[in-house]
């Protein structure tokens, strides 16, 4: 039986293509997602995606990956700096977690420099741009094998 890696993003990733091309880049949220899919099959891992605007319903779906996923990657966008919410989460989470960002946080705005989510994550990937969310899936296989 394949083990469950759940991909969870924060606010405005599903923009990803069309906001900020110049930052994030153009590949969509969907393209992610079919890139992680794909790669996940590989290794013997079945990879959710799922996307929300709302710090509340982000919560709720790291709670029910406690029953149903075994890793967590995570871009919680612009909750990275603020959800201590989303940090407990995760830390009632018993799997691993891997926090990725695509652009790299520590060259843009000083209040992008901290991350909640950073004091739970196993790793920190940032400034890959998409090919960011592969690496973590890649690095779970390994933390999960």
């Amino acid at each position: 039986m394949s083990k469950t890696v759940w991909i969870l993003n924060g606010p405005n990733l599903n923009l990803l293509g069309r906001r900020q091309p110049e930052l994030y880049g153009r590949e969509t949220l969907a393209d992610v997602e079919a890139a992680c899919v794909a790669l996940g099959a590989g290794l013997g891992l079945a990879v959710r995606l799922f996307q929300s605007n709302h710090e509340g319903a982000i919560v709720e779906t790291i709670h029910a990956a406690r029953q149903e996923a075994q890793g967590i990657v995570i871009n919680p966008g612009a909750y990275t700096h603020t959800s201590v919410a989303i940090l407990d989460a995760l830390n009632a989470f018993e799997g691993p977690v891997i926090e990725v960002h695509i652009s790299n946080i520590h060259k843009r705005e000083s209040f992008r420099h901290h991350s909640y989510v950073s004091m739970r994550a196993e790793g920190v990937i940032a400034g890959l741009g998409t090919e960011g969310y592969q690496a973590a899936v890649r690095r779970l296989a390994t933390l999960l094998a």
